[in-house]
């Protein structure tokens, strides 16, 4: 008889930061029971033309759905949650999460028409038993509301998957890291720890969000014009501070961005914030002195459809910014994000606006353990099996290395779909299952290598020509070759334009071309892709995708 086992598998997040889902399974190979912890997105680039989301591809656990026990939500982020709406409906399990972080998936919900989800409200403390496992939520502390370690206790042994966390001292919104539930595991014998390695390549500690509040009461203070201050929107303790900071220099705060306001009123709904927090209407803000109106909004990323891009660009209905106005960014630069970020600040700078980023004051804190929060987090904890999640593979592996100098017993550093037996025995890699992407296009889930993605990546590199020959019943061209190109040069040599070198050469192939061939419409479109592709290589090194359309006219 198949003796039971513990297995962790990821399917994202493992190997790269975002689109987070894991789960684990118990029960003999044959007939494991699974929990799923998060289900997040990662954003599209321009890798991915037309793709604003990107999630995991669950078609693995999709075959064994029936044993899917339920869904559990460590916080509210985006690589956290964002798939749930998209994904969650085809589980067909309960979801758990925190009143905050139900709140922000609920309006998901709304926006992908999925309210029936079986969304279950539960405490920030709460425990519960699903099927084999015993599940405890532990308060951490986070760049967003709510965050929680989640221990899994089984017959094999306990787990604590941490989430996203970091260790705050003196947070400004939300109780301190639960350390003592933490140290209680490690003394109860922890199995293993599944841990966050974001910033395991930094020393040092991420800092405290009070301490930011402080920063950022001077610096506010210190300016004379309209201030514009930007971060992300998901940090409710960061949107609480630069409002302190603005009633500090007696300011009104405006709140611009519907991602902002999609928090806050999250925030308001869920009781978080301050009682005497105010905001004034953007309608209202305009006719506020510059001295005494501050202006919190989203586009901290420089993403183009925000509401500093707008401001920036000149075309926000609600305010205008010039010499002697200021923007703070009071955020990082997320990977990636660098050109959009610095042209935004350029845009600014172009309209007088001085800009203040982290670099120039200290105006952020990361929300994930540097390495000193790490080595307290496994003296708490004292794992005997470490595997490093929530990072590419340089973070992955860097703490694994480093998980051994903290005093685990063992390590794995785990990749996507990777199924890994933590107990008995463990930890050992025991099978490779499928992963991989789903991308969100419109209102349809394309999986990773269909043609369109293909097709968009080969446009964007080197555009389309679509040539149209209309022929007789005889098959001979009736009118001139018609060629027009998109995304390709009109011209690459001196006085002729692309299109009528093209057309002339595809007149010649067509002549050149047995009476029989003509009359066959797949020699026609392979010579009109050679006659091009001949051409674009020669002149300009590219071959773009040809279109041809055949018209033939019958007497």
């Amino acid at each position: 008889m198949a003796k039971d086992e513990l297995v962790f598998l990821p399917l994202g997040g493992s190997g790269e930061i975002g689109m987070n889902m894991n789960l684990y399974g118990f029960g003999p190979p044959s007939k494991r029971q699974w929990v799923m912890i998060d289900c997040g997105v990662m954003f599209g680039d321009l890798a991915t033309p037309g793709i604003e989301l990107i999630c995991p591809d669950p078609a693995y656990i999709l075959e064994e759905k029936e044993n899917i026990l339920g869904l559990l939500l460590t916080h509210g982020h985006e690589d956290h949650i964002g798939a749930t709406a998209l994904l969650a409906p085809l589980f067909d399990c309960p979801v758990f999460a925190t009143p905050f972080t139900a709140a922000l998936v609920r309006r998901k919900l709304g926006e992908y028409g999925a309210e029936d989800l079986d969304l279950n409200v539960i405490d920030i403390d709460a425990r519960m038993t699903l099927g084999p496992f015993d599940i405890e939520y532990l308060t951490l502390t986070h760049s967003i509301p709510e965050p929680s370690g989640i221990a899994l206790r089984t017959s094999l042994g306990t787990v604590l998957h941490t989430g996203d966390w970091k260790i705050d001292q003196s947070p400004t919104l939300g109780p301190e890291i639960d350390a003592s539930a933490i140290k209680k595991l490690g003394d109860d014998g922890l199995l293993a720890m599944i841990c966050d390695s974001t910033n395991v390549l930094s020393a040092g500690e991420s800092g405290s969000e009070s301490a930011v509040r402080d920063s950022l009461t001077t610096l506010i203070a210190a300016q004379t014009g309209r201030v514009a201050v930007t971060t992300f929107a998901s940090n409710v303790s960061r949107v609480v501070s630069i409002c302190e900071a603005a009633a500090a220099a007696d300011r009104s705060v405006c709140l611009l961005g519907r991602s902002m306001l999609r928090i806050v009123d999250a925030a308001e709904e869920t009781s978080l914030l301050p009682g005497d927090l105010k905001f004034v209407d953007p309608k209202d803000a305009g006719h506020l002195p510059r001295e005494h109106v501050l202006y919190l909004c989203t586009g901290s990323q420089g993403e183009p459809r925000a509401a500093l891009a707008r401001i920036a660009r000149d075309d926000h209905r609600d305010l205008t910014l010039s010499e002697g106005d200021t923007v703070i960014f009071s955020s990082k630069i997320i990977p990636g994000n660098e050109r959009d970020i610095f042209n935004l600040q350029n845009d600014l700078v172009d309209l007088g606006v001085h800009v203040i980023t982290e670099k120039d004051e200290f105006i952020h804190v990361s929300g994930h353990p540097c390495r000193d929060e790490l080595r307290q987090m496994y003296n708490w904890a004292r794992p005997a099996i470490a595997i490093p999640v929530h990072g590419e593979a340089r973070h992955l592996e860097e703490h694994a290395d480093f998980a051994l100098e903290l005093g685990a017993k063992k390590t794995l550093a785990p990749r996507n779909g990777d199924l890994i037996r933590l107990a008995p025995n463990g930890p050992a890699l025991i099978d490779e299952v499928p992963s991989g992407r789903l991308y969100l296009d419109g209102a349809i889930l394309l999986p990773d290598g269909a043609p369109p993605m293909k097709e968009r990546r080969k446009l964007a590199n080197t555009g389309t020509v679509q040539v149209s020959l209309v022929l007789d019943d005889r098959a001979r061209l009736v009118a001139p070759v018609r060629v027009d190109c998109f995304g390709a040069p009109q011209q690459l040599e001196p006085g002729a334009s692309v299109n009528e070198v093209i057309e002339a050469r595809i007149e010649d192939a067509f002549g050149a071309l047995k009476a029989s061939s003509r009359k066959d419409d797949e020699a026609i479109e392979l010579m009109v892709k050679r006659a091009v592709r001949s051409y674009f290589d020669e002149a300009w090194g590219k071959r773009p995708i040809v279109i041809t359309q055949i018209h033939r006219i019958v007497a």
